[in-house]
Order: C-alpha cells, then structure tokens, then sequence
C-alpha cells in the first residue's frame, strides 16, 4: 500500500475480528512507530503490549465509567446517538497497546526542548501515526481509546509516576474498512474543508495556493 493510500483510508477501528496476529507483522508495525521522528533524537516512547483478557476487563471497567460521564454531555437525540456508538474495541481486539511518554528520557537537557516542553508528547503524538500507518498497510486495524482516565491507568498498568500515558490502543484485524470515518458517516462531524484552515503569513489572511 502506497503512503498516500494508507493515510487516505486509515480509519479509527472499534470491531475486530477474532484472528490473531502474527508475531512477525507485530513487530514490523512496532519498528515503524520506533522509526518516528522525535526532538533531540530523544526517543520517548514505550509500548506496553496487554493481551492479558482480565488486565483488559479492568481497563474496560475504566472505559466503561468514563463513557457513562461523556454521555452526561448530550441530551436529546443527540445522546441517545452517542449511546449507540460503540468507541472501543478493548476486549474485541487481538490485543491493546499503551504508548507512553518517557519525559525525562535523554536527561534535563535535551536539543530543541528548551522552550517548548511538550515536544516529548509530540513525538511520541508521531510514532503512533507511524504505528497506525503501517498498521493500516499492512490489513491491520487500530483504534484509539481516548474516554480513560489516565490516572487510574496508570495504576493498573503500574506505569511509574514520571511516565505519561499519551495513547491506549486496540489492535487486530478488522471487521471492515469503512470507505469514510464513522463520525463523518452518521453525520456526526464533517471533515473541514481544507482551504478554510490555510493561512498566509498572518493568521486569519488567506491563502490563494499559488505564487504572485
């Protein structure tokens, strides 16, 4: 699968056939998320493999009760659509993955995060969308898990204290590929159109797309 055809048509997974996945394609996906550009050469990912099926209940416990609070936010129709959709796939999937951020990796000094101290989770933001990419490419199906509460994660994954969990992710093969995000389908959410959020120099000055 060419790059542009597999950032086209990567898609947030949430159903999962029960197929495993070989180890060989596992490790592959991994390596591509290790190859992510990151600040400073400063690599501050880990990824916690769990397929350990009572490990998942718990976190799908967490899940469960966080979606219950989400839900406080809509009412009407609009609640008893976001009650249908399902938004995990934690038991479904062949396994999870936890990508953490290691903030005090490389030491105190590390080049080019004197000022903007969050590049650590940036890159660790890159080596996922490398993951879901070669995922993608080669038939695998990702979904990211983001109604968690990190704090309670952290406790049953016994993440140390100084350690940030930037991304709990379902992996296996899919049901389908849907031909567009399931958002954009149900009418959830459009996708913006891309000429409205190009700027020319200054904020808010538009942007012809050719040179004067």
């Amino acid at each position: 699968m060419e790059l542009y055809e597999a950032i086209f048509k990567r898609r947030d997974i949430r159903q999962f056939k029960s197929d495993p996945i070989p180890q060989d394609v596992i490790k592959r996906i991994l390596n591509a998320a290790h190859f992510a550009g990151s600040v400073g050469f400063m690599q501050p990912w880990n990824f916690i493999l769990i397929e350990d099926l009572t490990m998942r209940k718990k976190v799908k416990e967490n899940f469960d009760h966080q979606n219950d609070l989400a839900a406080l936010n809509y009412s009407g129709d609009r609640k008893n659509l976001y009650s249908s959709l399902k938004l995990e796939g934690i038991l479904d999937s062949a396994f999870n993955i936890c990508v953490t951020c290691d903030r005090t990796r490389k030491g105190p000094h590390v080049i080019g995060r004197n000022s903007i101290l969050d590049v650590d989770i940036y890159s660790t933001c890159c080596a996922i969308q490398n993951l879901w990419l070669a995922a993608r490419s080669e038939g695998v199906g990702v979904g990211w898990v983001s109604i968690l509460d990190n704090n309670n994660l952290k406790t049953l994954l016994e993440i140390p204290e100084h350690i940030l969990p930037v991304a709990y992710l379902c992996v296996g093969y899919p049901l389908e590929f849907r031909d567009k995000p399931l958002l954009e389908e149900i009418g959830w959410e459009k996708r913006e159109n891309l000429d409205s959020l190009i700027f020319s120099n200054l904020w808010g000055k538009s942007w012809n797309g050719t040179k004067e």
